[in-house]
């Protein structure tokens, strides 16, 4: 679940910079973290060890949550990544970079 934290994304995707106006406290993923990326307001919804809910707002663009929902494949992990946003502007068409993700993270934990 680290690396999709607010620190641990920092791992895998370059240029993801959270900043923390309250002071960054260890993965920044407890339960009422405010953090921003660029632009967007983050708040840690709620955590559990296998999940993570963030409500993220970008002023007069889009607003909704994003969750991940971790399970078990065999050896390994399925991230299952959900996004609800409802576009504030006309012509958002927001599309996150889901399919490079996964090629960025295996790269991230292969071991040297």
């Amino acid at each position: 679940m680290h690396l999709f934290t607010p620190v641990g994304e920092r791992r895998w995707l370059s240029h993801w910079e959270p900043r923390f106006p309250a002071g960054e406290h260890g993965d920044g993923s407890a339960p009422g973290t405010v953090f921003l990326t660029g632009d967007t307001y983050w708040v840690v919804a709620d955590r559990t060890p296998d999940r993570v809910r963030y409500a993220r707002v970008t002023p007069a663009v889009r607003a909704g949550t994003v969750e991940v929902v971790l399970r078990p494949d065999g050896d390994g992990t399925i991230a299952d990544v959900t996004y609800d946003m409802t576009p504030l502007a006309e012509g958002d068409d927001h599309e996150p970079a889901i399919d490079e993700w996964e090629a960025a993270i295996a790269s991230a934990i292969a071991p040297d």
